[in-house]
């Protein structure tokens, strides 16, 4: 295998599998990254006489191809290559002779690493972000045309107060820019460029990192080489917990979507081709693609805490085990692209029922209402309340309709436009 620490010696075939595992193929999605952070490496060196003019400008030819092999697809971590840091150097040298070798002075593959993982959360977290405003577009789609359908409220579980579909979309929407400010926080952690730090503990070299830093888009440096070091494993924690919220969010509503699908409530459907049925039981339409949805957000929620528990008791440095948090991240990325993809799909299928309050069981959802009613028309509120109170126990409680119309005006009138501008300002942190 060919490692850029070698010395001469090969290592242990079965050392080397154990140790490597499946970083070579995670790595391959941080390949673009690391021709980026290569491009600014090397204009930063010739601007500080380590390599020539004419050294850069063959380098940066070179790496202008693998990175178009990459964006074609035709770029691949070779059998015996260890990681995409040693094919890209691999590949220079085998093209260019000795001045392939010159890319890796001033860093190390630690300072390497960690360059690649930032600049790939970065493109993530945006990319992410962008899905969510996404879904909170069709949210609040949703909740503008039904905002005067109304619905039952729960708590615990039973029946409570009237509320409306348009509240109901309109407070996962809402629900969704609590999750960009988390998402907005791991965007600042992963902001920071770690490019110059080396193995934790700097350069003699005079590497200009403020040079890099504008180069490959970070918004500040790292500065202390051992802090920047440090931030491996809290940049990717930070990231887990961001999207662990975006999971719990989503969560939530495919765990309304399942229940109001059931014939007990009744309160949504979706077309037939959308759910799956039963082999035995013709009627049955499942909602299995809420349950995946509702299944894999908890396996998401659940990364925060395995890279706590990875990363713990670790001292400060490079330690292998951080290998291990791309097994662990990468996959969940992936899912939860996924998982917003296919929220915004299924809402783009739903179908109201309109009707819901006409079921006799919902005849004490106004109870409130006729309480607050007696209440502006000078009775006490302990009174009010006891009299309709007794009113229910004894089964003679009858909701004026003009109560029921009067709700509907209020609790359709939602400040879209509000919370809309809220978006706004948590797209203003990025």
């Amino acid at each position: 295998m060919s490692t850029l620490w070698s010395k001469g010696a090969s290592a242990d075939q079965l050392v080397e599998k154990f140790t490597v595992g499946k970083d070579r193929e995670f790595d391959l999605r941080l390949a673009r990254f690391d021709v980026i952070g290569s491009l600014a490496h090397i204009k930063m060196l010739e601007s500080i006489s380590l390599i020539t003019s004419d050294e850069l400008r063959i380098l940066e030819h070179e790496l202008g191809k693998i990175a178009e092999e990459i964006e074609m697809g035709d770029f691949v971590l070779e059998d015996d290559v260890e990681d995409i840091h040693s094919q890209v150097e691999l590949l220079l040298t085998r093209r260019i002779g000795d001045v392939g070798k010159k890319i890796h002075s001033g860093r190390s593959r630690n300072d390497q690493v960690l360059t690649d993982i930032k600049l790939y959360l970065k493109w993530e977290i945006v990319s992410i972000k962008d899905k969510i405003v996404h879904l909170f577009d069709k949210l609040q789609k949703l909740s503008d045309e039904h905002k005067d359908i109304l619905m039952p409220g729960y708590t615990h579980g039973q029946i409570a107060m009237p509320s409306s579909f348009g509240l109901w979309f309109g407070a996962y929407a809402e629900s969704l820019i609590d999750d960009i400010y988390q998402l907005a926080a791991a965007y600042k952690i992963a902001d920071q460029n770690p490019l110059g730090s080396a193995a934790g503990y700097g350069s003699s070299f005079p590497l200009d990192r403020e040079m890099t830093t504008s180069l490959m888009g970070f918004g500040s440096v790292s500065y202390n080489s051992v802090a920047a070091q440090m931030g491996r494993g809290k940049c990717e924690k930070a990231t887990a917990s961001a999207m662990a919220s975006v999971a719990s969010t989503i969560n939530k509503l495919a765990a309304d979507c399942i229940m109001y699908m059931c014939g007990n409530y009744g309160f949504i459907s979706f077309p037939n081709e959308l759910t799956t049925g039963s082999s035995i039981m013709p009627h049955k339409k499942n909602p299995d693609v809420w349950e995946i949805a509702r299944g894999r957000c908890n396996r998401i929620e659940s990364i925060p805490n395995e890279i706590a528990l990875m990363t713990t008791n670790l001292p400060h440095g490079y330690h292998r085990d951080f290998q291990l948090l791309k097994e662990t991240l990468f996959p969940a990325i992936d899912s939860l692209h996924e998982v917003l993809d296919m929220t915004v799909f299924m809402l783009g299928h739903i179908k109201i029922n309109r009707s819901i309050l006409e079921d006799s069981k919902y005849e004490y959802l106004f109870t409130v209402e006729e309480v607050n009613r007696r209440v502006l028309e000078g009775m006490p509120f302990r009174d009010a309340y006891k009299e309709v109170g007794n009113e229910v126990n004894k089964g003679n409680f009858v909701a004026k309709k003009e109560i029921a119309h009067t709700h509907k005006g209020s609790i359709g009138n939602l400040s879209n436009s509000e919370i809309r501008s809220k978006l706004n300002a948590a797209l203003n942190l990025f």
